[in-house]
């Protein structure tokens, strides 16, 4: 009889349960109804086009379509790993982007403490307004200051050149190429990805502040002791996104500061799919496999990245 008597129970719980959600979605209807426009275009722009993804898997013919193409297995990716120059972009890619997380990631983490550190209102809105300026620019506009600038004719050579000193070939310079996209992109990024940090900065308890002020201990010794042990969640959080994205190492930047001359140090991955699909003889099964291999790829990235955040006693993005 016992079974019997658990099994009404259970299903009473399950529907209090049922009832209790759609109460609680019921009640917060319109912090959802606000949600609707971004749950719509992410179905739309994120979701729906992997479908796309099933020509990684086929042989692509375009009188047939998508769905109509013949399945040809793995057939594409035994052509990806075959193919010399997709390894040196995957290595070219991956090693741009391991000295961005060595060299670039802490910047913003730098400008968000030292605007902190500011006591002076107006210069601290004004310093954080002229740093996160250069976010807004396209990498067209910025590719285009960098150019007129830099270029044999531009502004600094004209300076060497007024002073009697030789001239510098900054842009067709396969040494100066890393350098510069590494420069170029501190500068627009850093102020924009201050913001985040600082705004974990404002969410720290004053008290604690004050009792360290009691204490006697500087304004150093505040920044250490107490600014970044609090803003370390956040630091890992953005570190580990950061990791999940090395295989991507931003098409828009090298696209607009490569030139022919820097060939064979700007060809990442993102470069080498757009080469194969818009400027060679167009197969887009093999760069859609290209694209897939890259996605899982950054996948793993992040999961290792989490696992390891987690085993150094940190908080992950997944529980």
């Amino acid at each position: 009889m016992k079974p019997a008597a658990e099994g009404p129970s259970k299903k009473l719980k399950g529907n209090v349960k049922g009832n209790s959600l759609w109460s609680e979605i019921w009640k917060h209807r319109m912090t959802y109804t606000l949600l609707i426009p971004g749950l719509v275009w992410l179905i739309l722009f994120a979701y729906m086009p992997m479908g796309g993804l099933s020509l990684a898997f086929k042989d692509y013919k375009a009188n047939l379509g998508i769905w109509g193409s013949p399945w040809s297995g793995f057939e594409n990716f035994k052509y990806v790993f075959r193919d010399p120059t997709f390894i040196d972009a995957v290595w070219r890619t991956l090693y741009i982007n391991i000295l961005k997380l060595i060299i670039q990631f802490p910047f913003p983490i730098i400008l968000a403490l030292l605007l902190n550190e500011l006591r002076m209102r107006r210069g601290k809105k004004w310093f954080q307004t002229v740093l996160t300026f250069p976010h807004f620019l396209s990498w067209i506009i910025v590719s285009g200051v960098v150019i007129n600038v830099l270029a044999y004719d531009g502004l600094v050579n004209s300076a060497l050149g007024l002073l009697g000193l030789p001239t510098i070939n900054f842009l067709g310079s396969e040494s100066n190429f890393v350098p510069m996209l590494l420069l170029t992109d501190i500068w627009k990024s850093s102020g924009w990805g201050a913001i985040i940090f600082l705004a974990a900065i404002s969410g720290i308890d004053q008290d604690q502040y004050e009792s360290a002020q009691i204490d006697g201990a500087s304004r150093m010794q505040q920044m250490f002791r107490i600014t970044l042990p609090n803003i370390l969640p956040t630091i890992t959080v953005m570190f580990i996104l950061s990791v999940g994205g090395l295989m991507s190492s931003g098409f828009d930047q090298i696209f607009n500061l490569a030139n022919a001359a820097t060939k064979n140090v700007s060809e990442v991955l993102d470069v080498y799919i757009y080469r194969i699909t818009f400027q060679s003889s167009t197969d887009f099964s093999f760069s859609t496999a290209v694209s897939l291999f890259r996605s899982i790829v950054n996948m793993i990235l992040l999961l290792l990245a989490d696992r390891f955040a987690k085993w150094l006693g940190g908080d992950g993005l997944f529980r």
